[in-house]
């Protein structure tokens, strides 16, 4: 993922130079106030180094689903107050994202100010990336950063079309996901093991066809490890399995072995009965032990053991799903444990450990590890589809 222009590219002094700074603001809101901050805090330094360079910060982004349609309670004005006080800037908010009105607006801002435009998503063009729409919102501005990692897999006006009229930039927060990519499995040191869990294999085919040629070790878990262990003739009992791709997951199995990548499946499993906390029917076996009325719910501690050893002989791990269904106790403890491995592995300079999505950010912060992984990326889709090998617009319109 070659480095695109970043801040550093830009001019020392941008006295006066308005920059229009794609950024991600759709943060969750409960009660009208916004219940996880992330990513507006994403997106200071980006503020921060561009206003104290005189810049007026123009910020860019969708905010929930109007399509195309304006709804007051998906306003971005929603977001001043909570960025002034991250900011302890004033932040001005500006009523549409392109044409006269707006231009108005910003012609009366100055230096250093920082200014929330419209809800991008209220013009229909949005996420057609329509050419005029692009060309109004290019018009506002006289540089381009693109701050939003989390919205790069979307080819909308404000990803892409904007970059073609304006010279582009790479935001801080952009910067540090592509060069933490890069590091992952662009031109990582190797041995390189993934992690991949989650329920079904139906949502990572592409992931585990891209992976199994780039990694040395492939860790499945979740529930989709057990299509992989079925089609190896594994009785799952009444496991989530989906028989429909025990051929598709054959296929991966061999495209592993012609590329000399490792698959790792448990050997042990913790089951039960039903899906509760603490069941009174929960035992660990081996997998080939599993009853026809159990489900299996983690991986058992012996297969995470081997797990942690495979991974002690690695140099790069990148992660996305659990090993189980962490969210209900006591189906975290494969999870847990294996995190803990890998953050400590990380702080002792022994392992770059990068990690993404939604539910893997919430098993790393269970695990109270999140802070001890190489980089954490809060982006869902667009960390998926980069594991799937796939070109993000929003990072490809940035090369020019």
């Amino acid at each position: 993922m070659p480095a695109s222009q970043t801040l550093d590219d830009l001019p020392a002094d941008l006295t006066g130079k308005r920059v229009l700074v794609r950024a991600d603001l759709n943060v969750p809101m409960a009660d009208g106030d916004v219940s996880d901050d992330t990513r507006l805090r994403a997106v200071l330094p980006t503020i921060n180094e561009l206003a104290d360079k005189g810049a007026i910060v123009l910020l860019l982004s969708h905010f929930r689903r109007p399509e195309g349609r304006v709804r007051p309670d998906m306003s971005t004005a929603l977001l001043v107050t909570p960025l002034h006080e991250l900011t302890g800037r004033s932040v001005k908010f500006v009523e549409d994202c392109q044409g006269e009105h707006a231009a108005r607006a910003i012609s009366i801002m100055l230096p250093g100010n920082v200014g929330i435009l419209e809800n991008t998503r209220f013009h229909e063009g949005e996420t057609a990336n329509d050419p005029a729409l692009a060309q109004g919102m290019a018009a506002l501005g006289d540089y381009y950063v693109n701050d939003a990692f989390s919205a790069a897999h979307r080819a909308h006006a404000s990803t892409v079309g904007v970059a073609q009229h304006l010279p582009s930039f790479a935001g801080r927060a952009m910067e540090a996901e592509l060069k933490a990519l890069d590091a992952a499995l662009g031109s990582p040191e190797h041995p390189v093991a993934a992690v991949v869990g989650g329920a079904k294999v139906s949502t990572k085919l592409s992931v585990l066809h891209n992976l199994v040629e780039k990694v040395d070790h492939l860790i499945i878990g979740g529930g989709m490890a057990n299509t992989f262990l079925a089609a190896r003739g594994v009785d799952v009992g009444k496991s989530l399995c989906e028989k429909d791709l025990i051929e598709e997951a054959n296929s991966i199995f061999d495209k592993a072995d012609a590329a000399d990548c490792t698959i790792h499946l448990p050997y042990d499993v913790v089951v039960a009965s039903e899906f509760a906390a603490n069941p009174a029917s929960l035992r660990t076996c081996n997998v080939h032990e599993v009853a026809a009325d159990e489900m299996i719910l983690d991986v058992g501690p012996a297969a995470v053991e081997a797990l942690a050893d495979a991974i002690k002989n690695c140099r790069t791990l990148v992660w996305n799903g659990p090993l189980g269904a962490f969210e209900t106790e006591p189906f975290d403890a494969a999870t847990v444990q294996l995190a803990r491995t890998a953050a400590a592995l990380t702080q002792a300079g022994d392992l770059v450990s990068v990690a993404g999505g939604g539910d893997t950010v919430a098993a790393l912060n269970h695990a109270g590890v999140a802070d001890d992984f190489t980089f954490v990326s809060t982006a869902g889709g667009a960390f998926l589809e980069w594991m799937e090998g796939k070109e993000l617009p929003g990072v490809e319109a940035l090369k020019g």
